[in-house]
């Protein structure tokens, strides 16, 4: 399943998953409590509320979050704005994320760009905020250049 990160389409997504699984309409419509015509619905909707998600996530055993959370650390603001400034972290009774994982498809799509000339190191480090420590451990592993 190929998913564009910039412009998420969480239906076909989920359609494309199915299709993998090979799972029966009536299968999902039960699982889901959701007609036939719901579910066709679903498929062509760019976004879900998350408790439908999470049925997805469960019933096709993938997890859909991530590829939001793949969004986050391409394409989160990296300005001078600061959000994630340790010192500013306020106590919260939500989880605290030590850091970003990144994904074998996150990694694949960031040296795919330094093989094709897209982008160099310089610009995807400076671009996605990854550590120029991280970025060379890749290349050098996944022998790209």
């Amino acid at each position: 399943m190929k998913v564009d990160l910039k412009s998420i389409s969480i239906g076909y997504c989920i359609k494309e998953r199915v299709k993998e699984k090979g799972i029966s309409i009536e299968r999902i419509c039960k699982f889901l409590n959701s007609t036939e015509l719901e579910v066709e619905k679903m498929y062509k909707q760019d976004s879900l509320d998350t408790e439908s998600l999470l049925r997805w996530s469960k019933l096709l055993e993938y997890d859909f979050f991530r590829i939001y959370t793949q969004h986050l650390i391409m394409f989160a603001p990296q300005d001078g704005r600061q959000y994630n400034v340790a010192s500013k972290r306020v106590n919260s009774s939500l989880p605290q994320f030590r850091k970003n994982i990144y994904t074998k498809e996150l990694i694949y799509f960031i040296l795919e760009l330094i093989k094709t000339g897209k982008k160099t190191k310089l610009q995807i480090i400076k671009e996605y905020a990854i550590p120029k420590t991280t970025l060379y451990k890749w290349v050098e592993k996944y022998q790209v250049d």
